[in-house]
């Protein structure tokens, strides 16, 4: 869920503050779009989730001393202490890329293997781990991060209600869940294109009508708790888990945190932002100092807001650029099939893309 923050807990003050830098750094975020149209190039890199597992194949609660053993720069926690994040290097896509890609996560998962072997621990990739019981999904298997208890604290919130999981398949799962754990059961392999700003929003747009047909190739999370659900049941899974929706308390209304977006780009990517300043409130008010070009604000505040195709704004020699994160794709279940997934969604996003200019 992205970078670490100083603080918990927020008072008034601290959301209005931080919603007026908001809006200035939106503004400003349009400007930089606007003077910024010379990147020809475009460049992928990936994003995996996985699994710490003891003996047993449940749940091992220990990426803190996986990771301080592990030593990566590249590896991360994420919001449950039995998951991890490992990153790989953006690379031009084109030639060689996809091999490279893979020869960099094949060679940190083969190291990282080892390290969690150390620990008596096994890592596994799979969208939900099928010996995963409700009762693993505690605060007490929350990393140890502010931001993860602040998300947990606001979400909350915001809903007024516990989160409410009614998923519908095979057999029928219904239950309430007290914390934003449920969200950690679902890990996934999240695909990053950096896009010249001038076509972002066709391939936001290409990556939405790619996101079925991704989907379909890559599902493999049928089970959840003992019940078999969706062949993909991580998607309404995500969607439920942290189920928070626009102003007014509109948790159930179209604009959700969690989705594919209300609609297509029709000029700008700068839309998106535009949505995000519109329709989502502050979830994490962090004192980020005054509003600049950095962008602090305005990027905190789009990590609060889930969208399966999602844009992000990086920088580059001081210039912002856009990538779209893809987040459709299950992990696993190996990183060949992974990289063959990838290779799908890249040639399928990018010819679709090419067709809409």
């Amino acid at each position: 869920m992205g970078q670490e923050i100083a603080g918990a807990h927020f008072v008034d003050k601290d959301f209005k503050r931080f919603r007026q830098h908001l809006a200035d750094e939106t503004a400003r975020l349009q400007h930089l779009l606007c003077s910024n149209d010379n990147e020809k190039s475009r460049y992928a890199g990936l994003e995996l989730e996985a699994w710490l597992i003891d003996k047993t194949m449940h749940p091992a609660p220990i990426n803190d001393a996986f990771l301080k053993r592990l030593n990566d720069p590249l590896a991360n926690p994420e919001l449950a202490k039995f998951n991890v994040e490992f990153n790989t290097d953006p690379l031009p896509l084109s030639g060689k890329a996809l091999s490279k890609l893979h020869r960099q996560l094949q060679n940190a998962w083969s190291n990282a293997s080892q390290q969690a072997q150390q620990l008596g621990c096994e890592l596994l990739m799979t969208g939900i781990l099928p010996t995963l019981e409700q009762d693993d999904l505690n605060v007490f298997n929350m990393s140890d991060m502010n931001r993860y208890r602040a998300l947990n604290e606001q979400i909350l919130a915001s809903r007024g209600q516990p989160v409410r999981l009614d998923i519908s398949g095979e057999d029928h799962l219904k239950l309430n869940h007290h914390d934003v754990m449920l969200e950690s059961a679902a890990t996934s392999l999240q695909l990053h294109t950096q896009i010249p700003v001038t076509i972002a929003h066709h391939f936001y747009n290409a990556s939405l009508l790619a996101s079925a047909a991704v989907v379909a190739v890559s599902a493999n999370s049928p089970y959840l708790f003992g019940h078999s659900l969706w062949q993909e049941t991580r998607i309404p899974l995500f969607e439920q888990a942290i189920e928070s929706g626009g102003f007014a308390g509109a948790a159930h209304g179209p604009i959700k945190r969690v989705g594919f977006g209300s609609d297509y780009a029709r000029h700008s990517i700068f839309e998106c932002f535009e949505e995000n300043l519109a329709h989502y409130p502050v979830l994490l008010p962090v004192d980020l100092g005054d509003a600049s070009d950095e962008l602090q604000h305005l990027r905190l505040h789009n990590g609060t807001i889930w969208r399966w195709n999602r844009p992000l704004i990086g920088f580059s020699d001081g210039k912002p650029h856009i990538r779209i994160e893809h987040r459709t794709p299950a992990a696993g279940p190996t990183v060949t099939d992974m990289l063959a997934n990838a290779a799908f969604y890249f040639g399928l996003s990018h010819a679709l893309c090419d067709r809409l200019i």
